[in-house]
């Protein structure tokens, strides 16, 4: 009994989804042998088989004349002759079979060993990603610290005690120093401006930080109260224009998250400093905002004049602000819609370089 089944040992069938696995020989044009080591041993004992029985037939003595021997002594014999030839080939099949199924099991294994090591290297690759998700919370978690130091108050004056933001001026104009020969003035009653009360702190942060929207009736409260003095107007007028002009490129502060500097370094923006002191100001890092506004700085001259404009102003009332302002406030302001164009517009004009 011969078979066109493939030798598992041999060909694809010896391969796993790991790779390849070591096969048999294989004739120099590809072609696969006909029959297995198992169907040669089943010919070779089927063949015995029938030697044995032939020699034994031939080697039996006569039968007595006159004696025939009837259909059941011919169904034994033929019976006795095919039975062993059939058991012969049952243990056959069975292990062809069986080796079939041990070869299978062992393409099974290799491709679970490919699955395990698979495996293996996503969760290694997902535990350096879970890594760098560590590492980046704990520096989110460091800035936020740092963030959390800046909101403290680092000057101290045991001496003086300063009113709360809503009742402390924002920004209070030095009086003239009266001289010995100046005439003295006209009794023509009090100006205006001298009768209207200063705008407080709060009022100022809010207004610098825009209404929020069209029911925020504190802000444009607080936004009315700022446009009475002139100083400050100035400044918010140039942070609307420069607002709305940022907001044609479809930037918005709401969606900056700045990196918050320490009050000192505020202060010494104030007094004049500039360069790499006071790079820690230019806390705006998103880079397509960055170049989206210096690509207005030098094609867009009404955006180049508006910029330099709001500049100009910011340095000059933060200025005043700072000398009436605790560190908490200046903390405050650096939160403002108006502080954010800032660090924006000075990282991309230089003052932080």
């Amino acid at each position: 009994m011969s078979s066109d089944r493939p030798d598992p040992r041999s060909g694809p069938a010896a391969q796993a989804p790991g790779g390849p696995r070591a096969s048999g020989p294989v004739s120099g044009g590809g072609a696969e042998p006909r029959l297995s080591r198992i169907e040669v041993i089943a010919l070779s004992l089927s063949a015995l088989w029938l030697a044995m029985v032939g020699l034994f037939y031939w080697m039996m003595p006569p039968a007595p004349e006159g004696s025939t021997g009837g259909m059941m002594t011919t169904v034994m014999v033929l019976v006795a002759i095919a039975l062993p030839i059939s058991m012969i080939w049952v243990a056959a099949v069975t292990a062809r079979t069986t080796r079939e199924l041990r070869h299978e099991a062992a393409s099974l294994r290799a491709s679970i060993e490919a699955m395990r090591a698979a495996w293996s290297s996503t969760q290694a690759m997902r535990a350096g990603q879970a890594v760098e998700r560590k590492l980046d919370e704990i520096a989110a978690a460091t800035r936020q610290a740092e963030t959390t130091i800046a909101t403290f108050a680092s000057r101290r004056d045991a001496g003086a005690t300063q009113p709360s933001a809503d009742r402390k001026a924002a920004l209070i104009a030095p009086k003239p120093a009266a001289s010995a020969d100046e005439q003295p003035a006209l009794a023509l009653g009090t100006p205006a401006e001298a009768l209207r009360h200063p705008v407080s702190v709060a009022d100022f942060i809010r207004a610098l930080n825009f209404p929020d929207n069209a029911e925020d009736k504190a802000g444009f409260h607080a936004l009315r109260n700022a446009l009475q003095d002139r100083t400050m107007a100035k400044l918010i007028r140039a942070a609307q224009d420069v607002l709305n002009l940022i907001a044609q490129d479809g930037i918005y502060m709401d969606d900056l998250k700045p990196d918050r500097a320490r009050p000192e370094i505020w202060r010494r923006f104030a007094t004049g400093e500039r360069g790499r002191e006071i790079a820690a100001l230019g806390g705006i890092r998103d880079r397509s905002s960055i170049a989206l506004c210096a690509g207005r700085m030098r094609g867009d001259t009404v955006f180049r004049d508006a910029a330099h404009h709001f500049l100009r102003q910011f340095d000059k009332t933060f200025s005043e602000f700072e000398k009436n302002a605790s560190d908490t406030e200046i903390a405050e302001l650096a939160e403002t819609r108006t502080a954010r164009a800032f660090m924006l517009l000075g990282r991309v004009t230089g003052i932080f370089d």
